[in-house]
């Protein structure tokens, strides 16, 4: 774990998102729109929000799978598409689920240290124009590599983690139940930017949460990762000591449904405030980086407590948990070794009901806790997401009352 760490110097002024869209077989409901335009939408919200582009230094986009059209800086071109001044540069993080996150912390490192003055960082992914692994990277396609990183899919990682964790399946459908519900129930933040082709509105709200989810309906769902052999015998090898589900734990509803996304968030300094004319919402109060042995899912909770120790706060003062539901055995775990109150996690639903838009999820998840804690007139709220090859990401944000 990366044991650097900054003062609470780095301040949010602003943070948006596209509604998350449902990635379908042929195409989702976003699929016409390219990335860097569904981005660009966003920089073009934050300006008819009163931020000044002259003002913003630099752009740091989130991306997971930076290939195709995901390729070439898509922050630069973002940034050319919403007719920012051309003086404004732009570029790209990738660290796999957690790139969006990695934007943002990369802005607050940048604003903390001096570097800059004014950051716009966020993250975009079209799952729907360059699926996941469109990129072939070599630890799916190389065996050599795989073997030495213990690559597999995510969802045995999934499955594997709550069979070393003790969560068990009734545990995990019960989980995407309360999500769909919390998801249904929740109420439409100011973050929230519709999303438009020319004139028309083409999406203005999340998608994909079911009114008929059920733990009946749930519990006959099949299990997807469980008969992976090549993948088990991987795991064994690597971990020879961790048990294998003997049918698969995870399923359908408890994995995160794809989604296309983006989002964005204005990061500077203290004497940022004048130059934009506004108060700053909330500071970026703490951030981690963290790592397990691959394949496990673990390591969301070291970086949340290392998140939390340079916050200089305990999980007891956090009012508001967003974590990303990378397969419900995450949210679960991360509350019981947290020892969180269940009701302060993703209490507006989460990725198994609305999707994960993998580079643009670590933006989504900080526009909603502003969201919640404006709503509930909280403070604290911590935002983390694992992903594959063992890593975690996890900030800590302070509203400002």
């Amino acid at each position: 774990m990366n044991d650097s760490s900054f003062p609470a110097q780095a301040y949010i002024y602003d943070a948006v998102r596209l509604p998350r869209a449902r990635v379908r077989k042929h195409g989702g409901t976003l699929v016409e729109l390219p990335p860097y335009e569904l981005f660009g939408q966003l920089l073009a919200a934050l300006e008819s929000r009163s931020l000044p582009p002259e003002l913003v230094d630099d752009v740091i986009v989130g991306l997971s799978t930076v290939t195709g059209e995901q390729g070439g800086d898509l922050a630069r071109a973002a940034v050319q598409w919403a007719g920012w001044p051309d003086a404004i540069p732009g570029g790209v993080v990738s660290r796999l689920c957690c790139s969006g996150l990695d934007a943002l912390e990369s802005a607050a490192a940048r604003i903390a240290s001096g570097m800059a003055d004014i950051v716009v960082a966020g993250g975009v992914e079209s799952m729907s124009r360059v699926p996941m692994l469109a990129d072939r990277p070599a630890i799916a396609t190389d065996p050599d590599l795989g073997e030495r990183t213990g690559f597999v899919t995510i969802g045995v990682s999934a499955d594997l983690t709550a069979a070393v964790s003790g969560i068990t399946r009734p545990e995990l459908d019960a989980y995407a139940v309360r999500s769909h519900q919390r998801a249904l129930a929740a109420p439409q933040g100011n973050s929230l930017i519709p999303v438009r082709k020319g004139e028309a509105v083409l999406l203005d709200a999340d998608e994909g949460a079911r009114s008929d989810a059920s733990l009946e309906a749930f519990e006959q769902l099949p299990a997807l990762f469980g008969d992976d052999g090549a993948a088990w015998e991987r795991v064994a090898r690597r971990l020879p000591e961790a048990p294998r589900p003997a049918a698969g734990l995870h399923t359908l509803a408890t994995a995160p449904q794809l989604a296309d996304g983006a989002s964005a968030s204005v990061i500077g300094t203290r004497s940022a405030a004048a130059r934009l004319d506004r108060p700053p919402l909330a500071v970026i109060a703490g951030t981690a980086q963290a790592a397990v042995r691959s394949p496990l899912l673990t390591a969301p909770a070291i970086a949340a407590k290392a998140a939390l120790h340079r916050a200089g706060i305990t999980s007891a003062d956090l009012d508001l948990i967003e974590v990303n539901e990378s397969f419900a055995v995450t949210p679960l775990l991360l509350t019981r070794e947290l020892d969180l109150e269940p009701n302060r996690v993703n209490p507006n639903g989460g990725a198994l009901a609305v999707g994960h838009p993998l580079g643009a999820t670590g933006g989504n998840l900080l526009a909603l806790a502003l969201d919640e804690l404006t709503r509930i007139d909280g403070e604290h709220a911590l935002l983390t997401i694992p992903a594959a090859l063992g890593l975690a990401s996890a900030v800590v944000i302070r509203r400002i009352r």
